[in-house]
């Protein structure tokens, strides 16, 4: 029975979503045949003070996000990130009694300080594989890749490419993709195609940029489109929504398992540049408006978006609204062509691949 130990922390949806994304891919590649343990070190280390430290990271990057921005940058100009990671003693023995009693084959880190702490309880010896899948394109932090691990997986090809100029050697560098859970595979055959002349149905995932939610609901509801909103768990927000939506029926959804499948559904999707929602859009095949983006860790998400071809970035209501009437204009020609690049781009099969790399060990 193989052993893997994945390792994620809640300061990030690229962070958990790529833990489940792996773990999903084990469990179904070889049911029976692996026994996979996903942790978060840090609540389980810390308690109150983490969620304390993570409610202050999400306010200042959701509120702040040029704030964030100096701190990434800072971040990554530190030369070495071993020596500051000793200051986690806690953690460092809470992971040790995990890797004493669980004796993992693979230790899959989606959080940047796991990699450190285990090159210093394991040594350079270790029969154990330390790998790191990293969320982030584009501008991959340094933080990410300045460890002793073994293999980084890296979301794409432009990822990989900071990493080989940050040193690493393309020996240790795999290019799987970023691991979207599986369902994606599943649905990918059934993607959902515009067709010119009907209502295009438009997604609208709603986690930062909330006070000018409302507004942009409204103003898509004056096109002729099918709207889809995800509120996450924000009640308060879901009212002032369905305040804005006036006399229209829309489909609000809370928090929902159903993303990939409503992703493979939608023609467009509208949202932050987050790395697990750039994936994702990606995998479904959906071009995506970004009209947030945090500064440091996102801007490559949407530069990648941008880059590519495969969308637009539009930080107010009306820009927004300016990119979907484009897009759909002349017989859908903008959006045919945005289809046609984020196609390229999607790897739904990811989380498998990278599943049947750890089994490989």
């Amino acid at each position: 029975m193989k052993k893997i130990l994945i390792l994620t922390a809640g300061f990030g949806e690229g962070h958990n979503s790529a833990a489940r994304g792996v773990r999903d891919g084990l469990v179904r590649l070889a049911p029976g045949q692996v026994e996979v343990d996903l942790r978060d070190l840090f609540p389980e280390t810390y308690g109150w003070f983490n969620e304390l430290v993570r409610k202050t990271y999400l306010a200042l990057i959701n509120q702040w996000p040029r704030s964030w921005g100096y701190v990434y940058r800072w971040l990554d100009r530190i030369p070495n990130f071993d020596e500051r990671f000793q200051r986690f003693g806690r953690l460092k023995e809470h992971l040790t009694r995990l890797l004493e009693r669980f004796q993992p084959d693979v230790v899959v880190s989606t959080f940047p300080p796991y990699p450190y702490l285990l090159r210093q309880i394991l040594g350079p010896d270790s029969r154990c594989k330390n790998v790191v899948v990293i969320t982030d394109s584009i501008t991959v932090n340094a933080i990410w890749y300045r460890s002793e691990a073994d293999y980084f997986l890296a979301p794409n090809e432009l990822s990989a490419a900071v990493l080989r100029a940050g040193g690493i050697t393309p020996q240790k560098i795999k290019t799987f993709g970023f691991p979207v859970s599986p369902k994606f595979a599943d649905l990918a055959p059934n993607r959902s195609m515009f067709v010119p002349g009907s209502r295009p149905r438009i997604l609208y995932v709603i986690n930062a940029g909330k006070r000018r939610a409302p507004e942009l609901v409204k103003k898509l509801l004056a096109l002729e489109v099918d709207l889809t909103v995800t509120i996450v768990r924000d009640e308060k927000l879901r009212r002032v929504v369905q305040q804005a939506t006036g006399d229209h029926k829309i489909d609000i959804f809370g928090w929902t398992d159903e993303l990939p499948r409503m992703l493979c559904e939608s023609h467009l999707l509208i949202g932050k540049a987050g790395g697990a929602t750039v994936q994702e859009t990606m995998a479904a095949r959906c071009p995506m408006i970004v009209n947030h983006v945090v500064s440091g860790q996102e801007e490559g998400n949407a530069h990648l978006i941008q880059q590519s071809n495969s969308g637009a970035i539009a930080l107010r209501p009306n820009e927004v609204v300016q990119q979907v009437q484009r897009a759909f204009a002349d017989g859908a020609k903008q959006w045919s062509e945005w289809e046609a690049n984020i196609s390229k781009l999607s790897r739904p099969r990811a989380a498998l691949d990278i599943a049947e790399f750890l089994l490989s060990f």
